[in-house]
């Protein structure tokens, strides 16, 4: 399996840091309190999935192009607009492909004041059609040949890029085997034109309402006990926690704490 790309601006991580986390996160668990994995805290990060809506694009993406074999939508140094084979792949399907090669990546951006996306390659130049459909990345700014509208396109989980032209992007096989990627004369609902597009999950706007929900179900024992403002027992620490969960926390949290009034004076 290929490991998972980096990118310019990421912070890393040694594995004596991650050590010394791990360390302090368990000294301040509460009693019967189990900790979370760190695979688990980091889940989403660095795995690729599914843009389900335009409105989700953000951050690192690919394109999927519709040839066979599977191939991706890249660019190198000089610029140059090809396609790569999907090497990160599980049994042919397109929907499960991961980059493995930077150049395959793009970094999407809204365009301020447009209905349209900016792609910035890995060497920091932006996806861009001429007149003529003709693809390229090197310029180092966005104009009108560099903004693209996402669209859905007829076949389901598909999408097509339009130019500010009105022409679509489009991956084309010639008698020679050889794929052409233009943005010329091919149309919305031309097959040629229907591209999948994934995204890191860490930049899906509703995974990361998810994970921030989750991350407020989380809460450790000492956390409630200051909450209430004295001692808990189990059953009054599963009580809050499954509150927490599905909702009623602060009423639960009353509970507590008008019951411990209660046996106080008991």
């Amino acid at each position: 399996m290929v490991k998972p790309l980096t990118f310019k601006g990421d912070k890393k991580t040694s594995s004596k840091k991650r050590k010394r986390d791990d360390a302090e996160s368990s000294r301040t668990k509460g009693p019967n309190e189990q900790s979370v994995s760190k695979e688990e805290s980091n889940v989403g990060d660095d795995t690729w999935v599914a843009v389900d809506s335009p409105s989700d694009i953000s951050g690192p993406v690919i394109f999927i192009l519709p040839t066979s074999p599977p191939s991706l939508l890249s660019s190198d140094a000089a610029g140059s607009i090809f396609n790569l084979k999907a090497e990160n792949i599980i049994e042919g399907n397109p929907k499960t492909v991961e980059p493995d090669d930077v150049r395959q990546v793009w970094i999407a951006s809204r365009v301020a004041g447009r209905e349209e996306f900016s792609f910035k390659s890995s060497h920091g130049k932006y996806l861009s059609s001429d007149k003529y459909g003709l693809l390229s990345a090197m310029r180092e700014a966005v104009g009108l040949e560099e903004g693209w509208a996402v669209q859905d396109a007829d076949t389901p989980s598909r999408y097509v890029l339009r130019t500010g032209r009105s022409t679509f992007l489009a991956a084309r096989d010639d008698i020679k085997g050889k794929t052409e990627i233009r943005a010329d004369g091919a149309e919305k609902d031309d097959h040629q034109s229907a591209i999948i597009v994934r995204m890191q999950a860490r930049f899906k706007p509703r995974l990361q309402v998810a994970k921030t929900e989750k991350a407020y179900e989380k809460i450790s024992w000492r956390e409630l006990e200051e909450l209430v403002g004295r001692k808990l027992n189990d059953d009054e620490v599963r009580t809050l926690k499954k509150a927490r969960r599905h909702g009623g926390f602060h009423e639960a949290l009353l509970d507590v704490k008008v019951r411990g009034k209660h046996d106080k004076f008991a």
